[in-house]
């Protein structure tokens, strides 16, 4: 394969090249983004959205786009295809998986956070119901209520009726709604929080963590077999509490929370010594805590070094 038609645009590199294929190009670079926020949406990892990015590219190459009249509706629909090829596959391999799973977390721009709709989408903790839905369901889901793609584009996507189409999209959003945070809250109710945990967190303040968490909060931290974590998830405050400082906290030297902003929304990286230990992102509600996500597996941990770009247009 020459330099030229090496598909670099699929990476998100420069594009050195002329000819037939510039339009093209300039099509799939235009729209990336986009396509990457969908199959991320889709499938919780960066690296299988990368890869499902690839493949979009390569089947790009290979339309005639003078029979294209929305480039970018007929983009999204062979990264739908290729995501839900990838979805059903990796389904399996996260019933093998070591402990609890989380998605793989990524570092966005503070604007993500401004955005309620985007960040509410890429949430920890939505994008876990998400994982609960059926493939075609959440492939469903995701276009019609986070991308406001129309049901006749996305009966072309799934290759069903555009009938079956809204009832399988009332049925995921039925599904979703009774599992969704009940409440939206802003960035800086979720930062005071989350300050509040960090300190806490890094003295080992068992009444500090207390005072900070929901008395329901769920913990779910994800080693993947090569990391110590929880096997399972930690439901209530005085369990969570105990693992953090016992676990987690005094039991470590070093131990600091840096805020960022993950998922857009507000987070920590955690660090041991100088060293990243692990993400924690936090579901918040009323001001306290609701859920905890602390990502701990170092495959997941490679996108938190820079800005991850998502767009839903």
């Amino acid at each position: 394969m020459d330099e030229r038609s090496e598909p670099t645009p699929a990476t998100g590199e420069p594009f050195a090249g002329g000819g037939p294929a510039d339009s093209a190009t300039e099509a799939f670079v235009a729209h990336r983004n986009l396509l990457f926020t969908v199959a991320y949406e889709m499938l919780g990892s960066a690296a299988d959205a990368e890869d499902v990015l690839q493949e979009t590219w390569l089947r790009w190459m290979r339309v005639d786009l003078e029979q294209v009249h929305d480039h970018r509706a007929y983009l999204v629909r062979i990264t739908t295809r290729r995501s839900l090829d990838r979805l059903r596959s990796v389904k399996r391999r996260r019933e093998e998986y070591v402990g609890s799973w989380l998605p793989e977390p990524l570092l966005t721009a503070p604007d993500v956070a401004e955005d309620a709709e985007l960040a509410e989408s890429v949430s920890m903790a939505l994008m876990l119901v998400l994982e609960t839905l059926a493939p075609t369901e959440r492939a469903v889901f995701v276009l019609r209520e986070v991308f406001d793609v129309g049901y006749e584009e996305i009966a072309a996507a799934v290759g069903k009726s555009p009938v079956a189409v809204r009832q399988i999209a009332h049925r995921a959003r039925r599904h979703v709604d009774a599992r969704r945070p009940r409440e939206v809250v802003s960035p800086g109710v979720a930062r005071a929080a989350l300050d509040s945990f960090r300190r806490a967190f890094e003295t080992g303040d068992l009444q500090g963590l207390l005072d900070v968490l929901a008395p329901e909060v769920v913990l779910i931290s994800d080693g993947g077999g090569v990391k110590q974590a929880a096997p399972r998830p930690i439901v209530g405050a005085g369990k969570v509490a105990r693992f953090i400082v016992g676990g987690l906290g005094k039991a470590q030297v070093g131990l600091t929370g840096e805020a960022t902003v993950v998922n857009g929304s507000p987070a920590l990286v955690v660090r041991v010594n100088g060293g990243i230990d692990g993400v924690i992102a936090a579901g918040v509600e009323g001001g306290l805590i609701t859920g905890l996500y602390y990502v701990r597996n170092p495959h997941k941990l490679t996108r938190i070094a820079s800005e991850t770009p998502l767009v839903l247009h």
